[in-house]
């Protein structure tokens, strides 16, 4: 994370996703915020369930397919 580019995590091809997983989320998350960097997090109808469960689709920047999130970065 030691470049200026944005951070798009794609878990699209991920089929669940536990406390674990979302601590490590919400950690790259907060460095990129810290740093400034663009940060979205794509995942598919499984994963998203489980973000939004805990509330964190707007934290994470849940974005459901990758060019949604790139388009998300540009902006």
């Amino acid at each position: 994370m030691k470049n200026e580019l944005p951070f798009v995590i794609d878990l699209s091809k991920i089929d669940f996703l536990d406390s674990s997983g979302l601590g490590a989320l919400v950690q790259t998350a907060k460095e990129c915020k810290k740093m400034k960097l663009g940060f979205s997090v794509v995942g598919n109808s499984r994963v998203a369930q489980t973000i939004k469960l805990v509330r964190l689709g707007d934290f994470l920047n849940l974005k459901s397919c990758l060019e949604d999130a790139l388009t998300y970065l540009k902006n």
